[in-house]
């Protein structure tokens, strides 16, 4: 590098000459070491740049230290609502069902009581057409006589033994026979009971007097009416006699 020109450089003595060239050098040395990249003003000012870096290296440590942190709380929030939100959907469900099987049990409840007040009527409702069924049946049942003189006889007894008046089938016949030959028109116009004015009639020849005193109710007030004559005339026999059994002859 070419010394710059120095007025009166020439002038001066050698000695000032090395002088000043050494200055000059020493200025220059000193501008490039300060100017060059790498040398030693460099390799200063890096070394004082050399504090900073572990500060900026903390630094970023602790964010990320934190970052991860905010990243599990959050990770623990999210898992404690999904949690709370399963036990919350839990709870609901079996209330839900609780409710649902309340509910089914209730209306098992009223269907049952419901059948049951059905059935306490249909019951009673079977009762009672059972008791008409059961009086119809009676009255469909009811004994039927023949329109004879046997038939005459058998629903006199049945009368008779509802009122507890003694006699027997051969009584009575043996005595109609005599008396009226079975006929219950027939009637006597000629003995003592004709001459007072009150004839004998029908089948045993019973005067009226007598049929009025010892009429059994349930029979026909027709003094000639079979049914009704035999069974006042046995009546009639049973206080005196005994029985119509015991009369053997005009009573």
């Amino acid at each position: 590098m070419p010394l710059p020109s120095i007025p009166g450089y020439n002038r001066l003595t050698k000695t000032h000459k090395y002088s000043a060239a050494g200055i000059a050098a020493a200025g220059a040395a000193a501008i490039a070491i300060a100017v060059v990249p790498g040398g030693d003003a460099g390799a200063k000012t890096t070394a004082q740049d050399l504090p900073n870096k572990p500060v900026a290296l903390t630094s970023q440590k602790a964010d990320s230290q934190a970052h991860h942190e905010a990243l599990v709380k959050q990770s623990a929030l999210a898992a404690k609502q999904a949690k709370e939100e399963a036990a919350a959907k839990k709870k609901a469900a079996e209330e839900a069902a609780e409710k649902k099987a309340a509910e089914e049990a209730a209306a098992k409840k009223a269907a049952e009581v419901k059948a049951a007040k059905e059935r306490a009527v249909q019951q009673a409702a079977n009762r009672s057409t059972a008791r008409v069924e059961t009086v119809a049946a009676a009255k469909d049942t009811k004994k039927t006589y023949p329109n004879n003189l046997d038939g005459w006889i058998r629903e006199s007894l049945d009368i008779m033994k509802q009122k507890g008046i003694p006699g027997s089938y051969n009584g009575i016949y043996r005595n109609i026979i005599r008396e009226s030959g079975g006929n219950p028109r027939a009637i006597n116009l000629w003995d003592i009971n004709a001459r007072n004015g009150v004839p004998s009639k029908g089948l045993l020849q019973v005067i009226a007097p007598t049929f009025k005193q010892y009429h059994v109710e349930g029979t026909s007030w027709d003094l000639y009416d079979p049914v009704a004559n035999i069974t006042a005339a046995c009546n009639y026999a049973a206080a005196r006699y005994g029985s119509m059994d015991n009369v053997n002859g005009p009573y």
